[in-house]
């Protein structure tokens, strides 16, 4: 089947392709009731603008992809709009960042002020309390969106994640193997996170295939380096304490390594799940379960591209892997 054109709305509500052009480019006036003719005829036959030819008319202004991101200290998050940089700019288009502080209003409000520059596309990292059906009359116009580390909530859309619970379940059945019987996990905040979830999902799965059982005292959160601190010296006080531990994120790495070297604790694994600078020079070595940040980038922005290309195929969701990289930190013995 042939796609849709703008001709083809104009024909579908009786008025001129400039009308409809119109209504989706608002530029102009256009009666309200003749605005939503046109974008009911829009959803009825799918019609997707080609946005990059768009762009191309109305000069470099539109040129731009807005990306939203939960914190800007995050290096891992900086790593992932530096890939989506090098791949957009090659295609004429400006990468304009701006972060939610992991707050749905705030992120919801960035996007406004994106939307209305006239983005030609959004990336977006959800906020972890975040609804995103309001982004469907967008979705429906042809707007590409795609998500990035966790999948949208309440709306169908591109997303590109981490194997979070291959990896974790890597990362614990290596311990596993070095003989820990009783591992701790330290996560993120909130339970309900995605990657949390999957990331917990992954350490169960390999406690299961060990047939070693679940210990939910062994669970704990710490989604700052401090709280993270903190949650490693509560699992080291329990009356039978883990012998090695699983620090689900960045941050919570470097609070389980401050932890740690402040008790002068020498004799218990660490697995982290992210890399770290300057992970090689610590003491051991941080062993981690490594993500590709600037992968992720690159399969945003090629997703992205794809759509302003006029790719209408259904909603995809990619998988980067992630890698085990063993250092000297989770290779201790209980």
């Amino acid at each position: 089947m042939r796609r849709p054109t703008m001709t083809d709305v104009a024909r579908e509500v009786g008025v001129t392709a400039k009308t409809v052009s119109r209504v989706l480019n608002d530029d102009g006036p256009v009666a309200i009731e003749t605005r939503e003719r046109v974008m009911a005829a829009v959803r009825k036959l799918g019609y997707q603008p080609n946005l990059m030819a768009r762009n191309m008319r109305v000069g470099a202004r539109d040129a731009a992809i807005g990306l939203v991101i939960p914190e800007m200290g995050n290096p891992f998050f900086g790593t992932v709009a530096g890939g989506i940089e090098s791949a957009v700019r090659a295609r004429g288009l400006t990468l304009i960042v701006g972060s939610s502080s992991e707050t749905a209003d705030l992120e919801q409000s960035l996007i406004a002020t994106f939307l209305a520059r006239r983005v030609s596309a959004l990336i977006v990292v959800p906020s972890a309390t975040g609804d995103h059906r309001y982004l469907r009359s967008e979705r429906v116009a042809g707007l590409p969106i795609v998500f990035l580390d966790r999948p949208a909530v309440g709306l169908t859309a591109d997303s590109v994640v981490s194997g979070n619970r291959s990896g974790a379940q890597a990362g614990i059945a290596h311990l596993i193997g070095y003989g820990h019987r009783r591992i701790g996990f330290i996560g993120d905040l909130p339970a309900t996170l995605y990657t949390r979830r999957e990331r917990l999902q992954g350490y169960r799965d390999a406690l299961e295939e060990a047939g070693l059982p679940f210990d939910r005292a062994l669970v704990e959160t710490g989604h700052d380096q401090e709280a993270a601190r903190a949650a490693t010296l509560r699992l080291l006080a329990l009356e039978n304490p883990p012998t090695a531990l699983f620090a689900a994120n960045n941050f919570a790495s470097m609070g389980a390594v401050v932890a740690l070297a402040r008790a002068g604790r020498r004799d218990v694994a660490l697995v982290g799940f992210d890399d770290l600078p300057l992970a090689e020079v610590l003491d051991p070595p941080l062993t981690v379960v490594a993500q590709d940040p600037a992968a992720i980038g690159e399969v945003a922005a090629e997703l992205v591209l794809s759509r302003l290309d006029g790719d209408r195929s259904r909603a995809r969701r990619a998988l980067v892997p992630t890698r085990l990289i063993v250092r000297g930190s989770g290779e201790l013995s209980p």
